[in-house]
């Protein structure tokens, strides 16, 4: 508690220049906080729905098991995929069927391939967003709090030669007041960064989940329709 009193006399002992960097690591802060929160509970989620997803798709057999199974995840991300891929195999199919052919060449099933890789990167750039602000934070936190900290000694030196004096009593509030901005541009970049690791860990174990559901619907495809 005392030393909780200490450093809020810190902060209110700063100057506008000081308070100001404050200001903006604590913005940054929240920021970090908001957007980990925000993609742990989404990855989750979508990690729930992919391990459901994976599971419902061994048992496909058919084109109509997979529209089952787009239906029965609906307004969810592996849902989103099938759908969407499905609809560009529609479309495929019912040109060939205009040039009279009822099964897939090599080229479709490539084009096809291409078309579900395409999404996976659509579905794994979705997932990053807003990621890039936590690495962000967690680099420039720090050098933020060291600005703080020059622009503190800088204005305690200042203070020193008003006083003409260079005891204790004299550089230790000004010192200590510089270094608490160094403190808390730590406190904000090295959560940052742990954050930015674990979900970037996350998005990659929910991208090697898309990958395995685009490489089964690729196989049910090309058992089905290639020619």
């Amino acid at each position: 508690m005392i030393m909780g009193n200490a450093i809020w006399q810190l902060i209110a002992q700063s100057d506008a220049v000081s308070k100001f960097v404050l200001l903006v690591l604590l913005g940054m802060s929240i920021a970090c906080w908001t957007v980990f929160l925000y993609k742990l509970v989404l990855l989750r989620l979508k990690k729930r729905h992919m391990d459901k997803a994976l599971d419902l798709i061994k048992a496909m057999r058919t084109l109509d098991d997979m529209l089952v199974v787009a239906t029965q995840l609906h307004n969810t991300m592996p849902g989103y995929f099938l759908s969407k891929n499905l609809s560009f195999l529609k479309s495929m199919i019912e040109l060939n069927k205009e040039r009279g052919r009822t099964e897939l060449s090599q080229q479709d099933f490539e084009l096809f391939q291409q078309h579900m890789y395409q999404t996976v990167d659509d579905m794994v750039y979705s997932d990053e967003a807003y990621v890039p602000l936590l690495s962000t934070c967690a680099a420039v936190s720090p050098l933020l709090g060291l600005f703080g900290t020059v622009w503190g000694l800088v204005h305690s030196f200042v203070r020193i030669s008003e006083k003409q004096s260079a005891d204790i009593a004299t550089v230790a509030p000004g010192i200590a007041e510089a270094l608490i901005t160094t403190l808390v541009g730590l406190i904000v970049a090295i959560p940052a960064l742990i954050m930015f690791n674990y979900i970037q860990v996350r998005v990659r174990e929910l991208e090697q989940h898309y990958n395995a559901l685009a490489d089964r619907v690729g196989f049910t495809i090309q058992r089905l329709l290639l020619k």
